[in-house]
């Protein structure tokens, strides 16, 4: 349990490098060999998936009895939680508010040609992969609250960063090598301190709290990608780095607010048990 954060970390690292390189490799695919070749290739890792799933995943693990409704209900009520779940929403949304249109700057900003771009975002992919791994281990090491203040302050930095480096090839793709390490690295603490919270507050519903994360970073995909459209569409491309980087400082200030609740949550435990004695 001591390594949960590590756990987490290899098991979201296959989703964020397929969510950060699938468009870019199916496009490339795509281009170089035909469109229905991108079909063939998804439908055959389709494939191997279900045979390791059938193989490899034991038929035996022991499964949590389901929460009732009232304490599912009880999740999405209580403060704590949902708090978590704003700073998951609005770390990815940070994020992807840029993110999005990275090959856009790439192409119009930075003149990369679409080859070279595909090949930028799988190397983004490799450094997503390394920063989820890190993430993890950080927040093994010094708990999810210092861990994530961490991520999110070099996320915010190198955000703000790119918005001066995008127009050079060789600094944008340095630039863009450390986003891929911070930018998925709050992954596993994000993950694990919603677990750490839902069984402190709601001990029978602690999968549901586990699987409701998974939703916020999803809503922060979808509204870090529209509000980026937004941002384009009313200011440009190059605005969406720094404003970015705002909606991920709005995510380490409401991280410093749980750390501050817990701080306070464990002192007036203190004392309660020294007045018990």
């Amino acid at each position: 349990k001591e390594k949960a954060a590590s756990a987490i970390a290899i098991m979201f690292t296959g989703l964020t490098v397929a969510l950060v390189t699938g468009v870019p490799l199916g496009t490339y695919i795509g281009q170089t060999f035909g469109w229905q070749s991108t079909f063939l290739i998804v439908a055959l890792l389709g494939l191997i998936a279900l045979v390791g799933s059938a193989f490899l995943v034991p038929s035996n693990l022991k499964q949590p009895p389901a929460a009732k409704l009232s304490s599912q209900l009880k999740v999405l009520t209580q403060p704590r939680l949902l708090l978590v779940y704003a700073i998951t929403a609005l770390g990815y949304g940070g994020t992807f508010t840029a993110f999005t249109f990275l090959a856009p700057i790439l192409q119009q900003e930075t003149g990369f040609n679409a080859n070279a771009i595909s090949l930028i975002m799988l190397v983004y992919g490799v450094s997503v992969a390394i920063g989820n791994i890190w993430g993890g281990k950080m927040a093994d090491k010094m708990g999810p609250i210092k861990a994530l203040t961490i991520i999110f302050s070099g996320l915010a930095a190198i955000l703000v960063i790119f918005n001066f480096t995008a127009v050079n090839p060789i600094t944008a793709v340095a630039t863009i090598l450390v986003w891929g390490a911070f930018a998925f690295g709050n992954v596993p603490g994000l993950q694990v301190y919603v677990v750490k919270l839902a069984e402190k507050y709601t001990p029978d519903a602690v999968d549901v709290a586990s699987g409701l994360n998974i939703a916020a970073f999803n809503v922060g995909i979808a509204l870090g990608s529209w509000g980026g459209g937004m941002i384009v569409s009313e200011m440009g491309l190059m605005h969406t780095p720094w404003i970015g980087a705002v909606i991920v400082l709005v995510a380490l200030a409401l991280t410093q607010v749980s750390g501050s609740l817990d701080r306070r949550t464990t002192i007036h435990l203190s004392e309660k048990s020294v007045l018990v004695k």
